[in-house]
């Protein structure tokens, strides 16, 4: 391993994480809160080192997620849910104010709020990105795009 490669490991494993999993759609976000608490351990992240909290639903993840990362511990945020396609709109509303209120966590905050909310037709496209043991899991590229982006605005 390269002395900037200890550098940065060094320097994240210092930094917390706050993850912020919907209950609604469990069997998909169980999945995905896996493997992001997998990854985080695999990049060397200390579980002690990740807060998790749960919340209802995908539209109770930007205020969750707003009080974490109002945190002066908490270094960047994750939002982990599942909205599936129904026949109603129910489905635009919660998945497009999810995501709209997750920007916004991210602009008040001036953190990174990863948002990782699979909005899908069907519940076969959820489970295909959220396989357990896939480097490709939502979770876990959720995991390495908050420890990137922590080590990215660290030096702007």
């Amino acid at each position: 391993m390269m002395k900037k490669d200890l550098k940065k490991r060094s320097f994240l494993a210092k930094a917390r994480f706050g993850v912020v999993v919907a209950q609604f759609n469990s069997f998909i976000t169980e999945q995905l809160l896996k493997a992001c608490l997998d990854e985080f351990s695999r990049l060397g992240v200390c579980d002690c080192e990740v807060q998790v909290v749960f919340v209802p639903g995908a539209f109770e993840l930007p205020l969750a997620a707003l009080k974490l990362g109002q945190k002066k511990n908490i270094q960047a945020v994750i939002c982990l849910g599942a909205v599936i396609r129904g026949q109603t709109l129910h489905y635009e509303l919660v998945a497009g104010q999810a995501a709209r209120g997750i920007m916004d966590v991210s602009l008040r905050s001036g953190k990174p709020v990863i948002f990782e909310v699979l909005a899908a037709d069907t519940i076969k496209l959820c489970e295909a990105r959220s396989k357990p043991g896939d480097r490709d899991n939502k979770g876990a590229c959720a995991a390495r795009a908050a420890f990137d982006l922590v080590e990215t605005l660290k030096g702007i």
